[in-house]
């Protein structure tokens, strides 16, 4: 089809009409309005804000009395008084102090013989509760039982049990020939009754851990000890310790740590005498001893000074659990 072009009175092509304007398409940008800076706002900021509580917390109640009594073992101060720096001088006078070396080796001997009983009886008990018996669930309930009471109730009935003069352990031990002895006044007698009542505490929270890693070994181990003739007993010694070692390993160092900061337990059962560990300071421990040097006498420097030498035996035992956990892992994959 022709089409005629008109040409305008100068004989210049006529011009084309403007154009309309375009709207912007779905590609073209756009500047983000407020609700989608809020939505991204909200994305980057609230996962700081959940966990801000912990740190806030933490930064208060944690770090800063840390720094601050590191501060305060290199001062010379008095209960309510000013602080006078000495530096290392509070240290020294813990290296000289004989009480200082006598609390240190109560609460080595304290964990030693609360410490070891304690886990062996827990593997035990995890082992018999490992099987499949009636009421299962009642006898772990049961176990975990003595840690949900408090510690001053648990001392209490204890100091009644251990009593010199009435108490039922000596009526008992009294019918093998052993009279009179004295839980008290006597250093190792004292501290086998306050590592009695550790033990008691603890045995059932630590044998639901081994219980929980028992369960977590395969079935096929036991099948095939089993098929090679191994006995209940071979199975335990070959198959389940050395599966569940991670777990032993951290429960020997937690249960450590917890008997270097042993303080209710020794404190109840001395009565009158907690503070100083009897009256002979036979067990008296860290803990009781920065306790007593804070409160008793005032020495808030030398307290500080005793927190810190715990922290560090503290930091040392996580050292040695790092170390042996490095060992038992190139031994494993060598």
């Amino acid at each position: 089809m022709a089409t005629s072009v008109r040409a305008t009175s100068d004989g210049s092509p006529p011009s084309s009409p403007p154009a309309a304007p375009r709207s912007p398409g779905k590609g073209a940008h756009r500047p983000p309005g407020w609700r989608s800076r809020l939505y991204r706002l909200d994305t980057k900021a609230s996962p700081y804000a959940y966990i801000a509580p912990f740190f806030i917390c933490f930064a208060a109640f944690g770090l800063f009395p840390l720094i601050y009594t590191g501060y305060l073992s290199f001062n010379q101060v008095q209960l309510g008084g000013d602080a006078s720096w000495v530096g290392f001088r509070n240290y020294t006078r813990l290296w000289d102090s004989e009480f200082f070396w006598n609390a240190l080796r109560n609460t080595f001997s304290l964990a030693v013989i609360s410490t070891v009983p304690q886990l062996l009886m827990a593997l035990g008990l995890a082992h018999l509760l490992n099987f499949k018996l009636r009421a299962r669930g009642f006898f772990r309930v049961a176990v975990l039982a003595p840690y949900a009471t408090s510690i001053a109730a648990a001392s209490l009935v204890f100091v009644q049990l251990f009593n010199p003069d009435y108490g039922m352990v000596n009526q008992i031990l009294a019918h093998f020939g052993v009279h009179n002895l004295d839980w008290q006044s006597s250093k190792w007698p004292a501290q086998i009754a306050i590592s009695a009542i550790v033990t008691w505490r603890w045995t059932g929270y630590n044998a639901l851990i081994y219980l929980a890693a028992m369960q977590a070994v395969p079935s096929d181990l036991y099948e095939a000890a089993a098929l090679d003739g191994a006995s209940r007993w071979r199975q335990f010694i070959s198959v389940t310790i050395p599966s569940i070692r991670p777990t032993i390993l951290f429960t020997i160092v937690v249960s450590t740590i917890g008997a270097t900061q042993l303080f209710g337990e020794p404190l109840i059962y001395g009565g009158g005498v907690g503070v100083s560990g009897g009256s002979a300071h036979q067990y008296q421990t860290l803990s009781l001893y920065m306790y007593e040097k804070g409160w008793a006498t005032g020495a808030l420097g030398q307290a500080s000074a005793v927190a810190w030498v715990m922290l560090l035996i503290l930091l040392l035992i996580g050292a040695v659990q790092l170390l042996i956990v490095r060992a038992n892992r190139r031994k494993l994959g060598g």
